[in-house]
């Protein structure tokens, strides 16, 4: 029996085909587990459950306040057992405990809480304009569930994506597949025992670990899925959108980016150097909103780099379980070969390297993938490390003119999903208000809220995470007219097809 199965119309089972894959510690290099590979049956046998909870109604048929108080109840569990989770989530994907606790396990909690107290807000019909021409008429709104939801989510922020997904689609009366990454699939398959103790229907939730190819592919094209909800790279998004487009699903993309981080001259600069780091290398710069280009002023450039130099070598890179490490490893072997591959890249292009560059090594991190914060400088708009998204811990530091240069290079990109601005509130807003980008901070970086909107322009996606539009996302707007004059003598307009008798 593996040490951690698939979740399937409210059991836990092992796949159809009896294969398993190990789950490795990247900081290790060592197997935390063995895991149920689920395949092709396995997904189907997963939609047919959700679709099965869906039409009956168990879960759909309840009032979203109803069905909020259970996603509080799920809250309070990931709550009693975050200690569990934190540990976890830090030995299977690398991030470190501070993270894990805060970022991962408390976020998850925060969404599923929110996402409860959002519910409610759909039992109650939205009123629509009034209208007596050609007669008059009572309008409202009422949002249905989608139906059958399939989620697909990366190795970057396993546990909180799962919770996004999940929280989401069934606030919204929905049931789904959650497939997690392979590479971290192993605090997904805790929460579904979460999610069926705080009392979630069998069927409801169902969580597969696979590989994209089968797996994958039939959480997409299966006619009886409605909506497909991706987060990861934009090249896998697109192909999703091609498979989707067959049966012509909902389809929500949360795609890459190469997020610009701009410096105004008047930026407190203690904050603004710390914000950068903290922009450019939490979580080993995995994530998708990484403020991976920062744009500098020529009047402070240089001493902004010198200020920035000598705080990068207090970023402590260590083990992601230490409690004294800051930054962990990268997820595994072949992202850390994509990471150097890109160093060797901008150096080659004629950046320079003014910090790290290099696979860390000693003091016992030879066996994990560590790599060391990078910062390259002189780099400009145009090179490799400044248009793609690198995924892991490499800064480019690009001087601007002014602010219209600043703006133009900060879109000069095919992504849109994040930004920062560093400076006084008023000037700063100002400049925000004409990036491309789904969610840009004011002297801020990385915070996300379950009461607010995320996504991206462009190549970053389509449609919105989270908030109320968020969970809109998850419903179907049907328009209901109620007619208030119910005698057909007044209804002129049928007579275009069927003249009245006199």
């Amino acid at each position: 029996m593996s040490d951690y199965q698939l979740f399937i119309d409210g059991e836990f089972c092992e796949a159809a085909s009896g294969e398993t894959f190990e789950s490795i510690d990247p900081s290790t290099g060592e197997s935390i587990g063995t895991v149920a590979r689920a395949g092709r049956d396995d997904a189907v046998r997963a939609i047919e459950a959700a679709r099965a909870a869906f039409d009956d109604h168990r879960w759909s048929g309840r009032r979203g306040s109803d069905r909020g108080k259970i996603l509080a109840a799920v809250a309070k569990g990931i709550k009693e057992r975050a200690a569990e989770l934190a540990e976890l989530e830090s030995r299977d994907s690398g991030a470190t405990l501070v993270k894990a606790k805060g970022a991962d396990v408390g976020g998850a909690g925060f969404w599923f809480r929110t996402m409860g107290q959002y519910a409610a807000k759909l039992d109650e019909p939205e009123p629509l304009p009034q209208t007596i021409v050609p007669g008059p008429s009572y309008n409202y709104l009422k949002r249905d569930p989608v139906g059958v939801c399939t989620a697909i989510i990366p190795w970057n922020f396993p546990l909180q994506m799962a919770a996004w997904k999940i929280s989401m689609a069934l606030a919204a009366g929905n049931t789904i597949v959650l497939k997690p990454a392979e590479e971290t699939p192993c605090s997904a398959t805790v929460l579904a025992q979460i999610l069926k103790d705080a009392g979630v229907p069998d069927g409801v939730v169902n969580i597969i670990p696979g590989p994209g190819p089968g797996t994958g592919e039939e959480l997409v094209t299966n006619p009886k899925v409605d909506k497909v909800s991706f987060t990861g790279s934009t090249e896998v998004g697109k192909q999703i959108m091609q498979m989707a487009a067959n049966t012509v699903k909902k389809t929500t993309l949360e795609l890459g980016g190469k997020s610009a981080q701009i410096v105004l001259d008047d930026a407190d600069l203690d904050l603004a150097v710390d914000g950068a780091l903290y922009g450019a290398f939490f979580h080993s710069g995995q994530v998708c909103t990484a403020g991976s280009r920062l744009l500098l002023p020529e009047s402070l450039h240089d001493e902004f780099v010198g200020r920035l130099l000598a705080r990068v070598a207090d970023i402590r890179v260590g083990v992601a379980s230490e409690k004294s490490s800051t930054m962990g490893p990268v997820v595994n072997n072949k992202q850390l070969d994509t990471i150097v591959n890109y160093i060797e890249i901008g150096q080659k292009e004629g950046a320079t390297l003014a910090a790290g560059g290099q696979r860390l090594t000693d003091d016992g991190l030879d066996k994990g993938f560590f790599v060391a914060p990078t910062v390259f400088t002189d780099v400009t708009p145009d090179m490799t490390i400044a248009q793609e998204e690198i995924f892991g811990p490499v800064l480019s530091v690009i001087r601007y003119a002014d602010e219209e240069d600043a703006i133009r290079i900060a879109n000069g990109t095919v992504y849109g999903l994040a930004a920062a601005v560093w400076g006084t509130p008023t000037r700063a807003m100002k400049l925000a208000e004409r990036l491309q980008a789904g969610t840009v901070w004011i002297n801020d970086y990385h915070l996300l809220n379950p009461h607010y909107p995320f996504g991206g322009y462009k190549q970053s996606g389509i449609g919105r995470e989270h908030g109320y539009l968020g969970l809109l996302e998850y419903t179907e707007p049907k328009h209901l007219h109620v007619g208030m004059d119910p005698t057909r003598s007044t209804k002129r307009w049928f007579d275009m097809t069927i003249p009245q008798q006199r």
